[in-house]
């Protein structure tokens, strides 16, 4: 790999390598949205891939590149939620033995979910950090290849091809929102649309339970007083290779509170009746405007779940 971990070639390459095999998603103006904020407000909808969520891209891009043996092996992953699902599921259509590790928390229907898809589900560890490292231990016991949720380059290219299709829907796009847990997504968007339009905004979103990217980049201390109902962006640490691309390309990270997450969630499922990934504005001056002089009305009715925007006063942002 070169200097940069993940680069636009990577993310081609991961374009034609994905083809045929996963969604490309709809990507659709919101009447709602845009009348709300005064903004050209588009929606990439990630909720249609197969699995419900842009995580099939990531971790497909990642078992097509295992070598024969490897693929024999079987591989081994630590979710709880759209990660385990995505390897599951594409590991069974390519006869890839998989092992999910999960906390032993976990509700049942994540459990079933994910075995349903054909997955060994081993519950284990009472936070998701004991369960990530007995998957790593674990793994090495038994020669399988550990596939991570989001630190991976190849993760990252494969969920990097949402930018691509952006780009191709939308040429003219000036924002592109998205949430940050471990910081995939938004890393693989970056480096798509940076390398191909420089000016374009990047804007990143994380739930106040657990904002580590946001206090990784801005030097803060996380405080996680929070619980959180979007447990799929509830990362307790940055990734490596996901903080160095966040940091170079990443225009700005905002956190959002727990009130504002399910007021937010009520909100998109009446009005649209599904859940998107990553908004995106092609005209952003007058959201921007709103954003700064009403931050509580524009964190209420602007933003899908698990997307934008901080539930907090003017001086936090």
């Amino acid at each position: 790999m070169p200097d940069q971990a993940v680069t636009l070639d990577d993310i081609r390459k991961a374009r034609i390598a994905l083809d045929g095999q996963v969604v490309r998603t709809p990507y659709l103006a919101s009447r709602t949205l845009s009348a709300i904020t005064g903004a050209d407000v588009r929606l990439k909808f990630e909720s249609q891939q197969f699995t419900g969520s842009f995580k099939d891209r990531g971790a497909l891009n990642r078992l097509l590149a295992l070598s024969e043996g490897q693929r024999k092996a079987g591989v081994i992953a630590m979710s709880a939620g759209n990660h385990a699902q995505g390897v599951a599921y594409h590991a069974g259509r390519l006869g890839i033995p998989a092992t999910i590790v999960m906390p032993r928390g976990t509700p049942y229907v994540k459990v079933e979910n994910t075995e349903v898809l054909g997955a060994t589900v081993i519950l284990e560890g009472q936070t998701v950090e004991d369960s990530f490292s007995f998957a790593e231990q674990h793994g090495q016991r038994h020669s399988l290849t550990f596939v991570h949720p989001y630190d991976d380059a190849r993760v990252i290219a494969g969920q990097g091809t949402i930018g691509l299709e952006i780009l191709e829907d939308d040429p003219d796009v000036e924002m592109i929102v998205a949430p940050i847990g471990g910081g995939g997504l938004i890393s693989g968007i970056s480096v798509a649309v940076k390398a191909k339009r420089p000016a374009i905004e990047v804007i990143g979103v994380q739930t106040a339970a657990c904002p580590s990217m946001y206090a990784a980049i801005k030097g803060t201390s996380p405080t996680g007083a929070e619980t959180t109902i979007a447990d799929g962006i509830a990362v307790k640490a940055a990734g490596t290779l996901t903080r160095k691309l966040i940091a170079d390309l990443v225009t700005d990270i905002f956190w959002f509170r727990k009130s504002k997450s399910k007021e937010l969630f009520c909100f998109f499922w009446k009005s649209k009746k599904q859940l998107p990934r990553a908004p995106v504005l092609r005209h952003w001056r007058p959201f921007w405007l709103i954003l700064n002089i009403l931050p509580v009305a524009a964190s209420r009715w602007w933003c899908p779940v698990r997307t934008l925007i901080p539930g907090c006063s003017p001086a936090s942002y």
